[in-house]
């Protein structure tokens, strides 16, 4: 049963830092996660024709699409088992801890991937990454919420989606040139090495996922506990050391900012076990009805990224592009993902956090658009998978705080994680069920069906609170 300990909180400085009170290479550390999570996601899209040639029988690139959703869904799956089996496990052990088991997992579910042989050991090799991705994923997030101050959260977790962006280009067009042969621009890459003696550059695009896993696991044993986990513990004294260091960098060249009535105070913590933690979560109506309405509008969503970042080319490649042409398509609409992610830096404080999927649902309707309008790998298809794919990622940064805003570091992960899988398995089936049947349709139907997911979605995530600028006490009050 949880108790109550009252006395001084060692967070009380926190929420005015003037900027971020780690060094530059936690967030390069950090970063690397999540570049290698969206790696992972995306790096599917293109090289999946090759590998479903290679390794499944039946398969031609013109059927890819049909066999693409069980990977996919297994890769979701594997998400929510690591985010509801390892998230918890991060509320009771610490974050810095389950940060570290889950990029080994990460690591290992890659060279799985290189090595696999047919369609059921690549199903299975999918599934143990998206343990580990799941996990990091969520952690992540929760972490980062936590140390950054509450002036500041959406901007940081901007910071990292930037290298989630690079991770996602990376995946497309390292997939592109190992995957594709020489085609001139615009209908391919003019430097793309596949061939009749190199078929198999899918198995490098994971051998260099499994290389990131590794580098990224050896920076991360350096990053420090988050403090907030360790005061609910109630280790104060070790928690007061990190606020201690952090303050004194990110002081260096502007004071602390001035105390308002809206930063973290010296407040009651609770200190208890997970289970209870947990009990409270599905007890709390506050806490349970945010609960759904995130994980909801996470699934409505998820269906949306996930179509268009694992399935994008072969939808396009069954509407009559060649394999060529329609990664071309995929690569250059990811540039649209590392500008949302650059913008959304800049403006994610700016607008509640809960009205962003809804701006981003009318960007990428307007980019569906332009898509159909310009007919195969024009100038006018290339601009609309831009805006397509700035619209359907603009609005996440905003949801990863969000979500981890909304409940109280006690079960912040396990919260975070639940939603979260909601959303990936949602996602994974909408994949699996939905990508197959709408790709049957004249293109035009097929993105404004897909997307309209997102479109329900924003509207479910209306109901979430309002957490932008307001400490993480105030929000779990």
């Amino acid at each position: 049963m949880s108790t109550l300990r009252t006395g001084v909180s060692p967070l009380a400085r926190l929420d005015r830092f003037p900027r971020w009170g780690l060094s530059a290479i936690s967030v390069l550390t950090i970063g690397l996660g999540m570049l290698f999570v969206q790696y992972d996601i995306f790096n599917i899209n293109v090289s999946f024709v090759q590998t479903c040639a290679q390794i499944i029988g039946g398969c031609t690139p013109a059927t890819s699409d049909q066999f693409i959703g069980l990977p996919i869904f297994l890769s979701l799956l594997g998400y929510g088992i690591g985010a509801l089996v390892l998230g918890p496990l991060s509320d009771r052990f610490g974050r810095h801890r389950l940060l570290i088991i889950a990029m080994v997992i990460t690591g290992l579910g890659s060279l799985f991937s290189t090595f696999a042989v047919d369609e059921t050991t690549f199903g299975l090799s999918r599934l143990v990454t998206g343990i580990g991705i799941g996990a990091d994923l969520a952690i992540i997030n929760v972490y980062v919420s936590e140390i950054a101050p509450r002036r500041m959260r959406g901007r940081y977790t901007s910071v990292l989606f930037v290298m989630a962006a690079l991770g996602s280009a990376l995946g497309i067009w390292l997939g592109l040139f190992l995957t594709t042969p020489m085609t001139p621009w615009p209908q391919g890459l003019p430097f793309a090495v596949a061939s009749d003696t190199f078929d198999t550059g899918w198995r490098w695009v994971y051998g260099v996922g499994a290389i990131l896993a590794a580098f990224s696991l050896a920076l991360r044993i350096a990053l420090p506990e988050s403090p907030r986990w360790l005061a609910g513990k109630g280790r104060d004294v070790e928690a007061a050391a990190i606020v201690a260091r952090m303050e004194e960098r990110a002081t260096r060249r502007q004071p602390l900012l001035p105390e308002t009535a809206d930063d973290s105070r010296d407040a009651a913590v609770h200190v208890g076990g997970t289970l209870s933690a947990v009990r409270e979560l599905f007890t709390s109506p506050v806490s349970l009805r945010r609960l759904l309405v995130i994980g909801c509008a996470w699934l409505l969503g998820y269906v949306t990224i996930y179509s268009f970042a694992g399935a994008f080319t072969s939808v396009l490649v069954r509407q009559g592009y060649t394999p060529a042409e329609a990664g071309i398509v995929s690569a250059v609409g990811l540039t649209g993902f590392i500008a949302a992610a650059i913008v959304a830096r800049s403006v994610v404080d700016r607008v509640e956090r809960k009205w962003w999927m809804l701006i981003g649902a009318a960007i990428a309707i307007v980019g569906a658009l332009i898509v159909v309008a310009g007919g195969g790998a024009t100038t006018a298809t290339l601009v609309g998978a831009i805006i397509v794919f700035f619209g359907q990622n603009i609005w996440v940064p905003a949801q990863y705080a969000l979500t981890a805003e909304s409940f109280p570091t006690r079960f912040r992960t396990t919260a975070y994680a639940l939603a979260d899988s909601i959303g990936h398995i949602g996602g994974g089936l909408g994949v699996f069920l939905l990508v197959g049947v709408f790709s049957q349709f004249p293109l035009l139907g097929t993105l404004l069906g897909l997307i309209g997911f997102l479109v329900v979605g924003a509207v479910v995530n209306l109901l979430a609170p309002r957490t932008r600028n307001r400490s993480l006490e105030e929000i779990s009050a």
